[in-house]
Parts: structure tokens; sequence; C-alpha cells
């Protein structure tokens, strides 16, 4: 029987499961990134620096002591990989033989995409065994011509293309300069290699998300993921574990339907209602953008896409969640030669919240983000409401 939820309920569940409601909730340091990481399924990285990268601000808003070193050292211990999961993301090594079916569809030219090469990618490999690891800028080409698709080396098309089928994996990374070894290389013994059937993959997809957000539908199970088999392996898995009763199907305040853990339905939550944090744009929790507006009545959209004349928040804004609710975003900067961070366009959106409420915590917590992106100051350059302004300014100047 489908059951119903209060809407409250359903934030609180899924920003426990995230993470979002306690100080420290995979722990601290080395240990609580990879506790982190086996819990939410994966990190999404990026290449935009705004502020500090993704996969780090993403990480640090959940473990306070974060320092990027401690991801750079689960790579190498081979502990974490990085692979193509709906975006570039670093992944839990216990959970590599989920991404072989991509691997091996690649490796059989499924897609039309990396159409690299053969005998570059012979060269490559070969190189690569003979000589060790290896870096993109490490192979030299002579042809001046452009290439197929981003108009790459042919040389680094061929390692992507490498990577993507499986045959590579990244074994340690400078910044965002990947270094390329051979998967036999980096691969542990134990590590199961086992390609899984569609209903193993379909099993993980679902108990994946259940882990990770505590409640979940078909449609983000299946995200950027095609294929109707998959769609009906994953409502099987769904139907079955209704009949084990180890999830319900929950209508929510509002009209969706969800499943949901049981045994979130009854949890009483604990929430820091003065904790402030800053999401990244590429955060798990906000990642579903149609899941946040349902929700949480919260419609973002990264606009560094837009064109400028078309943006209304800014190039980089960053969600403002204030205990279970958005109440707005900023867009930033970290001038990091000038160690000098700037809030460009704070907007607050929840106007039933006073400031004096959120204010306190919301400077405390962009201080803190401050420092985590090497800067030494802060300046505020707008605020909407305009009439914030000044009550920001105050709050921000104290020491």
């Amino acid at each position: 029987m489908e059951k119903k939820l209060a809407l409250e309920h359903l934030k609180l569940a899924t920003l426990e499961s995230q993470g979002l409601t306690q100080n420290t909730p995979f722990g601290t340091g080395k240990d609580a990134v990879l506790h982190a990481l086996e819990h939410l399924g994966y990190i999404q990285i990026d290449t935009l620096s705004m502020v500090e990268r993704a996969h780090h601000h993403t990480l640090w808003t959940r473990i306070p002591d974060f320092q990027a070193d401690y991801l750079e050292d689960l790579v190498e211990e081979r502990k974490v990989f990085e692979y193509w999961f709906h975006a570039a993301s670093y992944l839990p090594m216990k959970d590599f033989r989920y991404v072989l079916p991509q691997m091996l569809t690649i490796k059989r030219g499924e897609f039309r995409y990396y159409n690299a090469d053969p005998k570059v990618m012979e060269f490559v490999t070969d190189t690569i065994r003979n000589e060790g690891p290896k870096r993109a800028r490490d192979f030299e080409n002579e042809s001046h011509k452009a290439g197929t698709w981003w108009n790459w080396k042919p040389a680094k098309l061929a390692l992507e293309r490498l990577f993507m089928q499986g045959d590579l994996m990244i074994s340690g990374r400078s910044g965002m300069q990947k270094t390329y070894d051979l998967a036999e290389r980096v691969l542990s013994a134990s590590i199961n290699t086992t390609e899984p059937t569609p209903l193993e993959l379909a099993e993980y997809l679902v108990t994946t998300n259940l882990r990770a957000y505590g409640f979940t539908t078909v449609k983000q199970i299946t995200h950027l993921r095609k294929g109707n088999d998959l769609k009906k392996n994953v409502n099987d898995v769904l139907q079955t574990l209704l009949e084990e009763n180890s999830i319900s199907k929950v209508k929510v305040d509002g009209g969706s339907t969800v499943f949901v853990q049981n045994d979130l339905l009854e949890k009483t939550f604990t929430l820091t209602e003065s904790s402030v944090r800053l999401l990244s744009p590429f955060d798990n929790s906000i990642i579903h953008r149609d899941r946040i507006k349902q929700i949480f009545d919260f419609d973002f959209r990264l606009e560094c896409y837009t064109p400028k004349e078309k943006r209304q928040y800014g190039y980089f804004c960053l969600p403002i969640l204030f205990g279970d609710q958005f109440i707005g975003r900023v867009d930033c900067k970290a001038h990091r030669k000038e160690k000098k961070f700037e809030l460009i366009h704070l907007h607050i959106e929840n106007h039933t919240i006073a400031p004096e409420v959120w204010l306190a915590p919301f400077v405390e917590t962009v201080k803190r983000f401050a420092i985590f992106n090497g800067c030494e100051s802060l300046v505020l350059t707008k605020v909407s409401p305009s009439k914030l302004g000044a009550v920001v300014k105050k709050e921000l100047s104290k020491k």
C-alpha cells in the first residue's frame, strides 16, 4: 500500500543521507574521504576553478579538515579510481566492476566518440608498458594538423580512448594533469573484475541511490543512462525491495511518488538549524536539478555556460543551504594571487527567515570557505535585495 510522507520529513531524510545534517558525518582525515566516497557512490570532478574545484569542495562540505592530498593519496593507494560515471568522477575501488559494462561497450566501438587511430593506440600502450606511467604532455606530436575531436593531438585522443575502454587507468594526478598506467598495473588482485549482469548493475544503481539519497525515483536512478532494459531491471529490483519490505513507495505532500528506505520513515532527525553550507554546483545533493526543485522548491541552474547577457544570478553561483532550506545563492570568485575572496553577488531568496537568524552562521561559513580557497580577505560587491547590503557588510567586517 502506498504511504504518505510529509515533505519536511523527506527533506531531513535526504539531507542526512547526503551527510549534510552533521558536522563530521563521515569522521575526519583521509579515512573520512574514503568513507564519504563509499557512501555517496561517487564525487564529480570538474575543471572550473572560480573557487576550489568541485571534487575538493564537495568533500570539504562534509569533512571540515579535508585536504586535497587525501584524495590524491587514496588514488595512489588504489582505494579510489577515476572514471566517467554520469560525468568524470572519483569512485571507490570496491565498485570497479560496475563501470565494466560501459568500458566494454566503448571497447566494442558502440560509441561514436573516442575514434582514436588504432596504430596510435598501440603506440601509446606499448610506450606506457615499456617506459612506465605517462601524462598526455609526455607524448610529442610533430604534426600540427588539428585532430577530429576537440582538436586533440592523436596521442591524447588515444589516451582518452584507452582510458574509457579500460585498458589504461589514471594512476595519479598533479592538479588537473593526469598520469596514465596500464589497468593491470593499477588494479590489485583482490579487485573483482567480473562484469556484472544487467540485473546486478541495476541492483548496484538502486542500492547506491537509496543509500546516498534516502529516497529515489526510476528517473533519478537511470539519470543519463539509456536503454529500456535498464529501466525494466531497475523497476524489477525496486519491486523486489518493496516485497521484502526494505523500502516503501511513498506519496509526498504535493503529489509526487518516491521510493524511500523504511528505516528513514519513522526516524527522528537531529539538525543544527544554525548551520549554513555553501554547496558546489556539482555537489551530489543538488546534481538532480528537478529533484531539488520538487522537494526543496529551489530552482538551481549553473549559468557559466549561459551568455553573460542572459544570466539571472551570475557565472558561478553556490547554493546556500540553511538547515533544511535553500535561502539563496552567491556568485563567488577566489582571486588567488591577491588572496582575496570575492562575493560578487549575494542573492537572498527566502524572505521568511529573518537575517539575524541566518547571517552570523553564513558569514562564519564564508570565512572558513575563503581560508579553504587560500584567501586572507573577503570583499562583498553586491547584495540582492539591496536593503540587506549594509547589515551583511557589517557582519562580514566583524573579527
